[in-house]
C-alpha cells in the first residue's frame, strides 16, 4: 500500500537554540522537536532522563486519604486484598503492591481474574472472595475506574476500596471508592496523564514508604513497555532508568525469564521487552491464567523460577500457535465479507475463537488493511471483542456512540475492549462504519510515515547516528529516528538474502553506504529498472565484523522509471 510521506517542516530557530543552550547538532535537535518539545529545559530532560525529574506523587489525585488508609489497615492489622488485571501491566502491578504491602508487615492476598471466564475488571467472584476473607481494604490496580456497581457493593460491606487505575473515565460518574487514583481524573492536577497502570501503582508505593524504590524499576519498566503508552515525559524516564535495573535484575523470576529467552549477556532495549519478553509474561493471561505470571515475578526461589520460566515459554508458543489460527480464519472472513468501499471499520466475528489472543489478531489486521478493526469471539449470548485503531480515528470515542448496542466496553485512543450480544453485532458493524464514515477521511485510510528531517549523505557520519543513543529508548511516541533523501541510485546489483532481505548499495554519486530492506526482497527487479529513487529509511551503526560503518534501515522507497 503506498504510503503517505509526512516530513516535519525545520524549526531553524528552535535548532539555533537547541545548538547553543545544549550544544547538540541541527539534526538532533529537530527530532528533539519532532518529538513535541519547545523549550531546552524539557529538551535536557528529554536527552538525559532522571529519576528527579519524576512527578511527585502526593499531586496525584487521592493520593492523602489512600495513603491515611494504608497507615491505618498496619495499625489495625487488617487483611488486604489486590485485585490486578491479567495482562503485563496489571500483573507487575500487582506483584509490586503485593510486595511492598508485605514488606510493611501487612497480610495481603491477590486476585486476578481469568480473561475468557470472568473478563476484564472487578466481578463478583472476588467480591465473594473479599467477604470470606474478611478483607478490611481492598485495592484495584490497573482497572476499577468504570466498576461502579461492584464498589458500591464492596461499600454497603463496609469494605473500603482503593482504586489505582490509569484508564479514562466513560461516564461523569465515578465509583464510590474511599480514593480513585488516576492521573486521566478530569480533576487531577498531576500533569502527566500517559502512566500506564504499573506507573500509577509505582507512585503510590512511593507515597507510602517515602521512597524512591529503584529497585523496583524492572517491574515497572517491563509494565510500562508491555502497556504501549507513549515513552514521552515521566514514562521515559521510567523505562530510560528502569533498562539498567532489569539487565542487572536481582529479581530470580526475570532472571530465569531473560535465561529462557535467550536474552542472558545480550543488550536489553525497549524493543527487546516488547518483542520477548512482554509477550511471555502475557501468555498465560491470553490462554489461561496469569497465576504463572505472577508466581515468576513472585518467587524468591531460583528452582522455581527456572520452571515456571519454562512452562510460561510453552504458553507463549500455544499462544502463537493459536494466533495464527486466528489470523488466518479473519482474513479468509475479511477476503469473502468486508467491502472495503462500504466499510472503513472491519468488524469481523467468528464462534470459537479464543478471546485472549483477539487484540493481537486485531492489531495485525489493523496494521494490514490499515483500517480500524474489531475482532470478534462469538459465544452462546454475549460475545467478546477487542479492538484497534489509526492513526486519525479514537476508537473509544466511536464506541460511546455506539453504547446502545453494546453491553460493556472501555479502553483507549488506539484500543478498546468490548462486549455485545450476538444479535447486536450486524447493527453495530452498521452503527460503527456510520461513526467512522463521519469522521474518517479517505487519506487517513492510507498509511503514513512521519519523517524527522530530510538529509543528503553527505550529512550523515557515525558520531551524528552515535548520538541517536540519546534518544532510546524507542516506542510509541518517540520512535527510531527517520530521515528522506532524494535521488539516489544503485551503485551495484542487489543481492536478495534470508528472510527475503534486499541488500543493496546507494549513491548520490558522491557517497555510497550500504542500506537494507526487510521484506522488500521482492522490490529487486523493479528498483534495478529504476533510473533513480527517494529513500526513507533510519541510519544505524553497522557492526558485522567490526567494521563500524553506517547502514541505511529502509522504510520505504520511491521508484521513477527510466524514461524509454
Amino acid at each position: 500500500m503506498q504510503r503517505i510521506w509526512n516530513i516535519a517542516k525545520p524549526n531553524h530557530k528552535q535548532q539555533a537554540q537547541f545548538k547553543k543552550d545544549l550544544g547538540i547538532s541541527d539534526i538532533l535537535s529537530q527530532i528533539v522537536i519532532n518529538r513535541g518539545i519547545t523549550t531546552s529545559q524539557e529538551a535536557a530532560y528529554f536527552l538525559k532522563p532522571q529519576l528527579s525529574n519524576l512527578i511527585s506523587p502526593d499531586r496525584l489525585p487521592d493520593i492523602v486519604p489512600a495513603c491515611q488508609r494504608i497507615k491505618k489497615a498496619i495499625k489495625s492489622r487488617e487483611k488486604i486484598m489486590i485485585f490486578g488485571d491479567y495482562d503485563a501491566d496489571g500483573v507487575t502491578s500487582t506483584v509490586l503492591l503485593k510486595s511492598i504491602l508485605s514488606k510493611l508487615g501487612l497480610e495481603v492476598i491477590h486476585y486476578i481474574p481469568h480473561r475468557v471466564k470472568e473478563g476484564y475488571g472487578l466481578n463478583k467472584g472476588a467480591i465473594k472472595i473479599a467477604k470470606k476473607e474478611r478483607i478490611g481494604l481492598f485495592i484495584s490496580v490497573d482497572c476499577g475506574t468504570a466498576s461502579i456497581a461492584e464498589i458500591e457493593q464492596l461499600k454497603r460491606m463496609n469494605i473500603d476500596t482503593i482504586v489505582i487505575d490509569h484508564h479514562q473515565p466513560t461516564t461523569e460518574k465515578l465509583p464510590p471508592a474511599l480514593a480513585l487514583i488516576n492521573p486521566k481524573r478530569k480533576d487531577s492536577r498531576y500533569g502527566y496523564q500517559d502512566l500506564a497502570g504499573v506507573g500509577v501503582a509505582y507512585k503510590f508505593a512511593q507515597a507510602i514508604t517515602r521512597q524512591p524504590l529503584e529497585e523496583d524499576l524492572d517491574l515497572v519498566c517491563l509494565g510500562t513497555i508491555a502497556d504501549v503508552v507513549p515513552l514521552i515525559g515521566e514514562n521515559r524516564i521510567i523505562v530510560k532508568q528502569g533498562l539498567d535495573y532489569l539487565a542487572q535484575t536481582k529479581k530470580a523470576g526475570l532472571r530465569a525469564l531473560i535465561k529462557e529467552s535467550r536474552l542472558k549477556d545480550k543488550f536489553i532495549n525497549a524493543t527487546t521487552v516488547s518483542y520477548i519478553i512482554a509477550p511471555r509474561i502475557n501468555a498465560p493471561g491470553r490462554i489461561d491464567s496469569a497465576e504463572a505470571s505472577l508466581k515468576l515475578l513472585m518467587t524468591e526461589s531460583e528452582e522455581e523460577a527456572e520452571e515456571v520460566a519454562k512452562l510460561i515459554n510453552r504458553h507463549n508458543q500455544k499462544r502463537q500457535e493459536i494466533e495464527g489460527l486466528i489470523l488466518r480464519e479473519a482474513q479468509d472472513i475479511i477476503d469473502k465479507e468486508v467491502n472495503f468501499k462500504e466499510q472503513r471499520v472491519i468488524v469481523v466475528s467468528k464462534e470459537g475463537w479464543h478471546q485472549g489472543v483477539l487484540g493481537i489478531v486485531a492489531s495485525k489486521l489493523a496494521d494490514k488493511f490499515y483500517r480500524p478493526t474489531i475482532v470478534i469471539s462469538i459465544g452462546d449470548t454475549l460475545c467478546k471483542g477487542s479492538c484497534r485503531s489509526i492513526k486519525n480515528f479514537h476508537i473509544l470515542e466511536a464506541l460511546l456512540g455506539c453504547k446502545h448496542l453494546l453491553g460493556g466496553f472501555g479502553g483507549h485512543k488506539h484500543a478498546a475492549g468490548l462486549a455485545i450480544a450476538k444479535d447486536k453485532i450486524k447493527d453495530f458493524r452498521e452503527a460503527i462504519n456510520h461513526i467512522a464514515r463521519e469522521r474518517i477521511a479517505l487519506e487517513d485510510l492510507y498509511p503514513s510515515l512521519d519523517i524527522d528531517i530530510e538529509v543528503g549523505l553527505e550529512d550523515l557520519n557515525e558520531e551524528l547516528v552515535s548520538q541517536f543513543q540519546e534518544l532510546e529508548p524507542f516506542g510509541e511516541g518517540n520512535p527510531e529516528p527517520m530521515f528522506y533523501t532524494k535521488n539516489l541510485k544503485l551503485k551495484s546489483e542487489p543481492e536478495v538474502l534470508n528472510r527475503d532481505t534486499l541488500r543493496l548499495w546507494v549513491t548520490d554519486g558522491d557517497i555510497t553506504y550500504k542500506a537494507v530492506g526487510f521484506g522488500m526482497g521482492m522490490m529487486k527487479d523493479e528498483i534495478l529498472a529504476s533510473d533513480h529513487f527517494d529513500v526513507v529509511y533510519t541510519p544505524s551503526i553497522d557492526n558485522w565484523g567490526n567494521c563500524g560503518t553506517i547502514q541505511l534501515e529502509i522504510k520505504d522507497i520511491r521508484l521513477y522509471k527510466r524514461e524509454q
